[in-house]
């Protein structure tokens, strides 16, 4: 099992242990604490993230600005890849479209997803769909993250 699946499941079990992993997370790559991204799912293939709408990620209209949202659909993605990547391979971001659909007036839940197909082809371009959600479930952006998957080498 990827190391940070491995350390999810641990530390959820825990209370309050969806925060723990959230802040460990945030540590490992410390500029996802920008926007204090709290992990709410995470197994291969599929993470959802919750960026809260507080000052700190408020553009000037007061709605949640798109590049904290962007940030949080990045650390969903990068947290499913460390858990849905196959052994012996690597990946890094190769690029990221993403259109913005709604307003985000509301806290945001920030997903991430592919197919465990997408991980074992012989194509070294894996597409990670990214949405954004308000409360309402309405999106506010939705994309693809595009990664680059290559053989682990050393």
């Amino acid at each position: 099992m990827p190391r940070v699946l491995s350390l999810y499941r641990q530390a959820t079990r825990l209370p309050h242990g969806d925060r723990l992993f959230s802040l460990l997370f945030s540590r490992k790559a410390p500029y996802f604490a920008s926007v204090k991204p709290r992990f709410v799912d995470l197994r291969p293939n599929y993470a959802e993230v919750l960026v809260r709408k507080r000052r700190r990620v408020l553009n000037h209209i007061g709605t949640v600005h798109v590049i904290a949202i962007c940030n949080g659909l990045e650390a969903a993605m990068g947290a499913l890849a460390e858990a849905s990547v196959p052994p012996g391979k690597r990946w890094i971001p190769k690029g990221m479209s993403v259109d913005y659909t709604a307003k985000a007036v509301s806290d945001i839940t920030c997903i991430a997803e592919t197919d465990a197909a997408q991980w074992t082809g012989d194509d070294p371009d894996v597409p990670v769909r990214v949405r954004a959600l308000r409360d309402d479930g309405t999106p506010v952006v939705e994309g693809v993250i595009r990664l680059w998957v290559t053989e682990r080498t050393g």
